[in-house]
């Protein structure tokens, strides 16, 4: 793009252009750039490899069962969606994680009958299908309360009622709204006995991405294989860059501003400062709901903030600082997604630290070919209070571990059902996790943890506010450090 914008500046004899042409003005933009880089290497390249993505910019892409194809949508997003995009939320769902399945070896259909045995197979019936069946049968569907009590699993052909008192589970929380997969058989009374039941198999990254070349479901840009490949050796060499996330910062609270500005001195002094901060809600400590009526001197509480942050130079020239709201903070409603801090509140904020980035909650972050979500929510009680089976403890007894075997499987950050958690219908797509990204902050009040699963780094910073725990990322080893504060 740079290039043509230069060659339109260009006196050209004729419409062809001619090698002179090309190369006077590519040696003049490589000069440029060399110039800009001898400046201020260190802030061109942050500043160039950090890519936020708000929620509301995301792509939708839908799934076309008959090419096996993504297409993307086009045309507008209704924030008030109707009936039919309700549908289209469980519909999207399930088929992202159906046609993953349908590529995993043990539930494909085999190429040749002999290759594998009757017990061996695991072929996905339809629910459809199961009337007049006998014997096991393997089904995938949601779990869905049609009736008062009564639990069924739902696919896109029909509804079966199950019975999930004998089943043996693997790990993650059970909640009405997820998708599993589940085996057993359809008995004469009608209900579905299920044996056994887990999430979905997971598919590695790389898999998915070589299969969805040139589609950008994460929202960052597609980028060449050129381009990844010069990024990826530039993220190899990026050793100094860190990200500090803090969740829970109450502005109001006179301890935990202290707090922060202990952690704020200590990353002043340190040799490298780090790249981008990030500033998770809530940003006070009564909800920010009909009652609230301190606007203006959580306005001001900001202000104060921005004056904070500005005081210490280094920081404030050569780091980032990004601010996400939490469930409690000011907003249009508790939806998902939610949308950045009101404008108002953030005014005062933006005259000390013009370059703080403001956005939604969840966001994602794009760091050379890195890709980061960040997700502020009291997942892990809501997701324990609305399991239907309590989970099994053989593989893990840690619910963080449970609590990032869900999403992942199911990729998704909030598979609860709508009535716990609201989710705005025509943007259930930016919750989700598919293909996975190389880490996710599943930003928490629960206790402070970090687990590596499949890969994937997901950590929990833990509350700034009540426990003074933090967390440290890089982005270059992948490597989390959890830190605290002493007492």
């Amino acid at each position: 793009d740079l290039l043509l914008d230069e060659l339109d500046k260009e006196p050209l004899k004729s419409s062809i252009l001619d090698r002179d042409a090309v190369r006077r003005v590519v040696s003049l933009l490589v000069e440029a750039e060399e110039a800009v880089d001898a400046a201020s290497p260190s802030a061109t390249s942050v500043q160039s490899a950090l890519r936020v993505v708000d929620s509301f910019v995301v792509p939708r892409f839908h799934y076309d069962p008959i090419k096996k194809v993504f297409y993307e949508h086009t045309g507008r997003l209704a924030l008030h969606g109707e009936a039919g995009d309700k549908a289209a939320l469980y519909r999207d769902r399930y088929q992202v994680l159906l046609q993953r399945l349908a590529r995993d070896k043990y539930f494909s259909k085999p190429a040749f009958e002999s290759v594998m045995t009757e017990n061996e197979s695991c072929e996905i019936t339809s629910i459809q299908s199961l009337v007049g069946c006998t014997g096991r049968r393997w089904i995938m569907g949601v779990i869905s309360q049609l009736e008062e009590r009564q639990f069924y699993l739902e696919d896109l052909t029909g509804a079966v009622p199950i019975d999930l008192a004998n089943a043996k589970i693997t790990s993650g929380f059970f909640v009405e709204n997820t998708v599993i997969v589940a085996e057993g058989e359809l008995l004469s009374s009608g209900i579905f006995q299920v044996n056994t039941c887990g999430f979905p198999p997971l598919e590695d990254r790389e898999t998915s991405l070589s299969l969805l070349m040139g589609l950008d479901f994460f929202g960052g840009g597609v980028i060449p294989t050129e381009e990844a490949l010069r990024l990826s050796s530039l993220e190899n060499k990026a050793v100094n860059d860190m990200f500090v996330i803090l969740s829970d910062v109450w502005l109001d609270s006179y301890e935990t501003m202290e707090k922060l500005g202990v952690v704020l001195d200590g990353y002043e002094s340190v040799e490298v400062v780090p790249s981008l901060f990030v500033l998770m809600g809530n940003f006070c400590s009564r909800p920010c709901n009909l009652a609230f009526n301190s606007f203006e001197e959580l306005r001001l509480q900001f202000g104060k903030l921005g004056e904070m942050i500005a005081s210490r130079t280094r920081l404030k020239e050569h780091s980032r600082f990004l601010f996400i709201p939490g469930p409690d903070d000011a907003g249009p409603s508790k939806a998902l997604p939610r949308c950045a801090l009101p404008k108002y509140l953030i005014e005062e904020l933006q005259k000390h630290i013009p370059n703080a980035i403001f956005v939604s909650n969840p966001c994602r972050v794009k760091f050379y070919t890195q890709e980061i979500v960040f997700f502020r929510q009291d997942l892990l009680y809501r997701m324990r209070r609305s399991c239907l089976i309590p989970p099994t403890t053989e593989e893990t007894s840690d619910p963080f571990e449970h609590l990032v075997a869900t999403i992942t499987h199911q990729s998704h950050l909030c598979p609860l059902p709508l009535t716990v958690q609201p989710i705005i219908w025509n943007y259930d797509h930016c919750l989700r996790l598919y293909p996975t990204p190389d880490m996710i902050v599943l930003a928490d009040k629960s206790e402070q943890k970090a687990f590596k699963y499949t890969g994937i780094t997901c950590f929990n910073p833990g509350s700034f506010a009540n426990d003074s725990t933090f967390a440290a990322y890089r982005p270059c080893t992948k490597e989390v450090e959890l830190s605290a504060l002493e007492s």
